[in-house]
């Protein structure tokens, strides 16, 4: 068996270049080294939770979920066999979750899912007028998700339509409020892209139920949503007003999905001209920020 492969740090590491809402990077991880396997332990960090867009923690708790399937693509792509406990604790509710990192017979190598992970952007840029097919789209979100989780594509003519108006009032809404402007000036350097053109993809990630563990499973699927859509070469851009405000959460829940399953996100995916430049990654939290305890002195860089 390999006797050396990269640290825990850098799962977590690697795990921190998640989208997260508004750029928040809600997270807290807390690494204890084992002899049998390392644990890296999932936490909310409440001091970076937006009051006025997200009082409930919701979008929090996602953006945490989408760092917790990051972890995941991580460790296995450094020769982990992650094993996740999901809220195990009652008593500690911000401690999100567990991963063990158990050593595996496979070498640490960089895979093609690690550098999609990698080269992962948030490009709101305009997409170009080239639609995504229906078959890819459906065959994109088959499988996403699990634990109560759907990926959901909006593809009838009604319920597209109804999804832009609910985007556009959501953001009318929200412009309106000082404290919302105030907050969102805080967080986010670059403007949100909120509206839905005709030639974009629209996608709903849902739960059926809602609260904290749908929350986080939401995000999980966020992020597998996204790697595997940043693989086909499509961008992906979160539309969080719309479930931000409740009134129009309310009616993309009732009138655009039947009232069957739980909006915590909907997504505009489509293609970026060929010729266009790539971003810079987002600058992301120092290590010793986001590490309770502390970084470790060691190197984390990614093997090869």
């Amino acid at each position: 068996m390999p006797s050396s492969r990269p640290s825990a740090a850098r799962v977590v590491e690697l795990a921190c270049r998640a989208p997260s809402v508004h750029n928040t990077q809600p997270w807290a991880w807390r690494i204890e080294e084992r002899t049998d396997a390392d644990r890296v332990g999932l936490w909310a960090d409440r001091s970076r939770q937006l009051e006025v867009a997200d009082p409930s923690g919701r979008n929090l708790v996602l953006s945490c979920g989408a760092a917790l399937h990051h972890a995941r693509v991580a460790a296995t792509s450094l020769g982990y066999d992650p094993i996740v406990t999901r809220h195990p604790d009652p008593d500690q509710p911000d401690l999100l979750a567990t991963i063990d990192l158990v050593r595996s017979e496979r070498e640490p190598t960089v895979s093609g899912e690690l550098h999609v992970l990698l080269a992962r952007r948030t490009d709101r840029r305009r997409f170009t007028s080239w639609p995504v097919e229906e078959e890819h789209l459906q065959a994109l979100t088959r499988g996403v998700g699990g634990h109560g989780v759907q990926a959901v594509p909006l593809t009838g003519v009604a319920e597209r339509v109804r999804s832009g108006v609910l985007v556009d009032r959501a953001t009318a809404l929200q412009e309106t409020d000082e404290r919302y402007a105030a907050e969102e000036r805080r967080w986010s350097e670059r403007p949100r892209s909120h509206a839905l053109a005709a030639s974009d993809a629209v996608v709903a990630v849902c739960t059926v139920d809602d609260g904290p563990a749908a929350w986080l499973a939401a995000g999980e699927a966020l992020s597998e949503l996204w790697l595997r859509a940043a693989h086909d070469g499509l961008s992906v851009v979160p539309l969080s007003r719309v479930v931000e405000v409740e009134e129009t959460r309310r009616v993309l829940h009732h009138d655009v999905l039947g009232g069957l399953v739980v909006p915590q996100l909907l997504l505009r995916l489509g293609w970026q001209e060929i010729s266009r430049s790539d971003l810079p990654a987002t600058p992301r939290r120092p290590l010793a920020e986001v590490l309770l305890g502390g970084a470790p002195a060691e190197s984390t860089s990614l093997p090869g």
